[in-house]
C-alpha cells in the first residue's frame, strides 16, 4: 500500500515509517520543517513538508501521491506543549481528514490516548465513555480528534497506553526519568496502562487492515502510580520514597480486543523494562 505517515519525524512516526517500509509498504512521512527531513529519510520513506495546521499545506502534501491509508502521529509534546498539542488533535486532524476525503483517501489510523475513560473500578473496554466531570469533556481534544477520524469511511483510533522505551519521556534521559531521579514522579491520572513504543509500532502496522474503530493499545499489566511511581523512581536511581502525584484518578484500559485481532504484544508488563531496567 501506499502510505502517508502524517509526524514522521516523531518518536513513534519515525518508529511506524520504518516499521511500514519493512514491510514493502510505499511509505511517505511528513514533517513540518526541512531540519527533520533526514529523520524521515533514514526510516526509508519520502520526506514531505507539511504543516498540520495549514490546510494548504495539508493539500499540497497529499497531492504529491495517490495514498491508500494515512496514518496519523502528529504530536506536538517535544517541549511539554500541551496546548498546542490540543490544537493539532482538533485542528490538524481537521485539516488532514478534510484533504483526505477531498482527495478519495478512504482510510486512515489514528492515535489517540487510553487514558481518557470516566473513573471506574475494572479497566475500560472501547465502548466505556470519556470522562466528562461537571459534564464537561476531561479530554475535549481527544473525543474532537476521534470524531474527526470517524468521518472517514475506514478509520481506526488507536488508544495508546502511556508510552514508554527508546525516545519516549520514559527513556533512560527521558525528561522524566530525569525527574524521577530527581524523587518527582508526575502522572497525567493515578490509574495507568502502559506500552512499549514497538508494541504500539506493531499495532499501528497491523492496524492498517483491522476494521474501523477505537482499539486499546494498552499491556497486561495496569497500575496505580502509588506502586509504580516508586519502582520506576528506584529503578533510576533515586533511594529514598520519590513525590509521587496523579492530576486525575483516571482508568486502567483492557487490550482484549487488539489481542482479538492478532496483536499480542513482546512487552506484556512495564517492570521489566520501564526506564531500562533489565
Amino acid at each position: 500500500m501506499r502510505v502517508m505517515v502524517a509526524g514522521g519525524s516523531g518518536v513513534l512516526g519515525s518508529r511506524v515509517a520504518q516499521a511500514l517500509v519493512h514491510a514493502g509498504h510505499d511509505v511517505y512521512g511528513t514533517t513540518r520543517g526541512r531540519e527533520k527531513l533526514a529523520i524521515v529519510e533514514n526510516t526509508g520513506a519520502r520526506g514531505l513538508i507539511m504543516d498540520a495546521l495549514d490546510p494548504a499545506s495539508v493539500a499540497q502534501a497529499l497531492d504529491g501521491a495517490s495514498f491508500d491509508v494515512i496514518v496519523h502521529e502528529l504530536t506536538n509534546l517535544a517541549e511539554f506543549d500541551f496546548a498546542g498539542n490540543a490544537r493539532l488533535r482538533i485542528e490538524g486532524t481537521a485539516n488532514l481528514v478534510d484533504a483526505a476525503l477531498a482527495r478519495g483517501v478512504r482510510s486512515m489510523v489514528a492515535q489517540s490516548i487510553s487514558w481518557a475513560y470516566r473513573p471506574g473500578s475494572e479497566p475500560a473496554a472501547e465502548d466505556e465513555p470519556f470522562a466528562r466531570p461537571n459534564s464537561e469533556p476531561a479530554f475535549g481534544s481527544v473525543e474532537e480528534l476521534e470524531a474527526s477520524v470517524a468521518r472517514m469511511p475506514y478509520g481506526v483510533v488507536l488508544r495508546y497506553g502511556l508510552l514508554y522505551g527508546p525516545g519516549t519521556w520514559y527513556d533512560t534521559d527521558g525528561a522524566l526519568t530525569r525527574a524521577a531521579r530527581e524523587g518527582t514522579v508526575d502522572a497525567s491520572t493515578a490509574w495507568t496502562s502502559f506500552v512499549h513504543v514497538d508494541d504500539a509500532v506493531a499495532a499501528t502496522v497491523q492496524a492498517l487492515t483491522w476494521p474501523s474503530g477505537p482499539v486499546n493499545v494498552v499491556d497486561d499489566d495496569p497500575v496505580h502510580v502509588d506502586e509504580w511511581g516508586p519502582l520506576f523512581a528506584r529503578a533510576c536511581g533515586y533511594a529514598a520514597a520519590p513525590r509521587v502525584s496523579a492530576r486525575s484518578a483516571g482508568r486502567a484500559a483492557d487490550n482484549t480486543l487488539a489481542r482479538s485481532r492478532g496483536w499480542t504484544p513482546e512487552h506484556p508488563t512495564w517492570r521489566t523494562t520501564l526506564a531500562g531496567q533489565d
